[in-house]
């Protein structure tokens, strides 16, 4: 096999995997629609009624559609760079996908009744396992050079950056939910935003400083 044909081979293998990746996470959107209560009632009132008793449920579906929509941007972006696969990353990114397939389980059971922190921290632990197998992605493209040369040193940079942040977040957010009733356990993901600007940030700075050096 010529260098060239050796070439086309993994980058075929590595399209297959993100097609695949595409494909899991279609099906974990779906699963999340699917256990979408249906609002009932023979009136108007009785119909809103019915979606406000349900309004938790339809709020978790939101934020969990987004999460897993901002999990398979940011794949997709790293993704984009990738040339060719290692037995590891194949590995590691099973590892991810399992945790996304779990997500629309996790939802179910952060609205569904009993104790709120084991509700609360199930989830929060999915999101650290999802963000931290993709940190351990990143680490493994660069570490086996498995990416193309035209892409911009920064992007596996930040991507790293911001798994990591996400990571911490969620995880702090756990035995918060022990120690309130739940208030303060959503307060600290909503200031994830507020972490990832400030990390972009300390990354463009210290990008700067590389550069005039």
């Amino acid at each position: 096999m010529t260098t060239q044909a050796g070439h086309q081979v993994r980058a075929a293998a590595a399209e297959r995997l993100t097609m695949f990746v595409d494909a899991v996470i279609a099906i974990a959107l779906t699963l999340l629609a699917l256990d979408l209560p249906v609002p009932t009632g023979d009136t108007t009132d009785a119909m809103l009624s019915s979606m406000s008793a349900h309004g938790s449920e339809y709020l978790a579906f939101a934020v969990s559609f987004v999460v897993i929509a901002a999990h398979w941007r940011a794949h997709h972006e790293i993704f984009s760079h990738v040339r060719a696969l290692g037995g590891r990353l194949t590995s590691l990114t099973l590892a991810w996908l399992f945790m996304q397939v779990l997500m629309p389980f996790a939802t179910r059971v952060l609205t569904a009744d009993g104790a709120f922190p084991p509700r609360f921290s199930l989830y929060a632990i999915v999101q650290v396992l999802a963000s931290a197998s993709f940190a351990l992605i990143i680490r493994e493209i660069r570490r086996a050079h498995l990416y193309t040369t035209d892409v911009p040193p920064q992007v596996f940079a930040q991507s790293l950056v911001r798994s990591i942040c996400l990571a911490g977040v969620f995880a702090v957010s756990v035995p918060v939910s022990f120690l309130t009733n739940g208030t303060g356990a959503y307060l600290c993901w909503l200031t994830a935003p507020i972490v990832l600007t400030v990390a972009r940030r300390l990354g463009t700075v210290n990008s700067h400083d590389r550069h005039r050096a």
